[in-house]
């Protein structure tokens, strides 16, 4: 096992397709409190909703802070692929990842390639509005916290 440690401030993706894009901006209205002191990663649409929803919530609040989110393309266009290679270098730490079960995708093998890549890293993954809960308000999400990644050696070491 190799261990990387995820710091008190979150490196979280947030990711929603078209029909659940909606319920990733109410969720991130509801929780922007906590959201805004996180790293947020965001692709392509799904960036700009969340800037404009935390940027209306500060706002609200007289907040003197601004919203930055690193905007990556839009899944379909290979954003998809950037957060994959992210994960591969240990430069997230979660994904918020609202997608619709009910409607095939263009890029479903690209969402299935990006979920696949997250279970491999041992990256917190919540694809609904529950678990995205149970992961904000859990104790580990607001302390140091070392995770357990499985030794590829001996497959990358393989003989062919």
């Amino acid at each position: 096992m190799t261990f990387f440690v995820m710091n008190i401030r979150k490196k979280i993706a947030l990711v929603g397709h078209d029909n659940m894009k909606h319920e990733l901006v109410d969720w991130v209205e509801h929780n922007w409190k906590t959201l805004i002191r996180q790293e947020l990663i965001c692709t392509g649409t799904t960036g700009s909703l969340m800037e404009k929803a935390l940027a209306k919530k500060i706002k609200e609040n007289s907040l003197k802070k601004s919203v930055n989110i690193l905007m990556l393309k839009s899944g379909p266009l290979g954003g998809d692929q950037q957060l994959g290679a992210m994960i591969a270098e240990n430069k997230v730490d979660i994904i918020i990842f609202f997608w619709d079960p009910m409607q095939p995708q263009p890029h479903d093998v690209d969402v299935k390639a990006l979920l696949r890549i997250a279970v491999l890293y041992n990256v917190v993954t919540a694809c609904n509005r529950a678990t995205a809960d149970f992961v904000i308000t859990s104790n580990l999400f607001n302390e140091h916290y070392d995770s357990q990644v499985s030794d590829f050696s001996e497959y990358t070491n393989r003989k062919l």
